[in-house]
């Protein structure tokens, strides 16, 4: 990732960033992208040395790990962590409240902030491309299991309620199925927040065999799906240390495939028509329901027992 790129980011989502690509860098590499993302603040009084000494390396290690987080070196680093910080604190509650009141309080909190700053790593015009390749599709399967299969279905609805056809099935195996009978003008939309699920892994190589243009949607730049992906997604990243974490991890992937599909209504002729007959068709089942459980079938009186 180039640092020119990174500059042209909105402020914030320097920690998220540098989060979304540390399972790319080597062991030594690693230990210092985590000091900064664990203590980002204790960074900032850091010279490269200090931080070289605090995670066992070398300052030529740290000015290597910094270039390959996609900064032009740890200044650069520290000048976008400051922003990050300055910005962090102005949001920030002074009051934390107890009990269950500051608990459910400080679970929206945290899901806030990861929702604020998720945006660190994604790529706006591949996220453009996404949202035409998605329109232009002849097929668009969508695959995703365990914690990512909520979104998957989600997506679906609201492309289908947009009049966008699109199949999403539960079944791992009918997910690698499908993708092997796609082709060059289909699209498979892979959602992995880790980028290594083995099985959503094995129906996007699929559909990268079959020659399908495949979206990878994860909150790790160069994990697996990330590279094997032609569109890659990434936000969200962040350790499953606490459960707001996880929760706002899961609302960014939601929030993301959201608006994926709302950019993609926008470039559809018809989306708005489509909606709303998908409406209607939505209340007259609503209705139909509501005659059935008051009385027997559809136009038929109720006759006593």
């Amino acid at each position: 990732m180039e640092a020119a790129r990174l500059d042209r980011r909105p402020g914030g989502g320097t920690v998220e960033r540098i989060r979304s690509l540390i399972p790319s860098l080597i062991p030594s590499e690693q230990r210092v992208a985590l000091a900064v993302v664990e203590r980002p603040s204790d960074v900032m009084t850091m010279s490269a040395a200090d931080l070289a000494e605090r995670t066992g390396t070398s300052p030529a290690t740290v000015s290597r790990a910094c270039q390959n987080l996609g900064f032009r070196g740890f200044q650069h680093l520290r000048i976008d962590l400051a922003g990050d910080l300055a910005r962090a604190a102005q949001a920030a509650d002074s009051s934390a409240e107890p009990g269950v009141r500051g608990r459910v309080r400080g679970a929206f909190d945290g899901a806030a902030r990861t929702l604020q700053s998720a945006l660190g790593a994604l790529d706006f015009d591949a996220f453009a491309s996404a949202a035409d390749a998605v329109v232009a599709a002849r097929r668009l399967l969508i695959v995703a299991t365990g914690g990512s299969q909520p979104s998957a279905q989600m997506f679906a609805l609201r492309c289908t309620f947009h009049g966008r056809s699109c199949e999403a099935p539960v079944d791992a195996v009918v997910q690698q199925l499908a993708a092997s009978t796609l082709g060059a003008e289909d699209v498979c939309i892979a959602i992995s927040e880790s980028g290594t699920n083995s099985v959503t892994l094995q129906a996007a190589q699929a559909a990268h065999e079959a020659g399908a243009t495949v979206v990878g949607v994860t909150a790790y730049a160069r994990s697996t799906l990330g590279l094997l992906a032609d569109l890659s997604l990434v936000a969200g990243a962040s350790y499953r240390e606490s459960d707001s974490g996880a929760l706002g991890g899961n609302l960014v992937q939601m929030l993301l495939l959201g608006v994926l599909q709302s950019e993609a209504a926008e470039r559809m002729e018809g989306a708005e028509r489509a909606e709303a007959a998908a409406m209607d068709k939505v209340l007259d089942i609503v209705a139909n329901d509501d005659e059935l459980g008051s009385g027997g079938a559809v136009g038929e009186e109720r006759s006593p027992r």
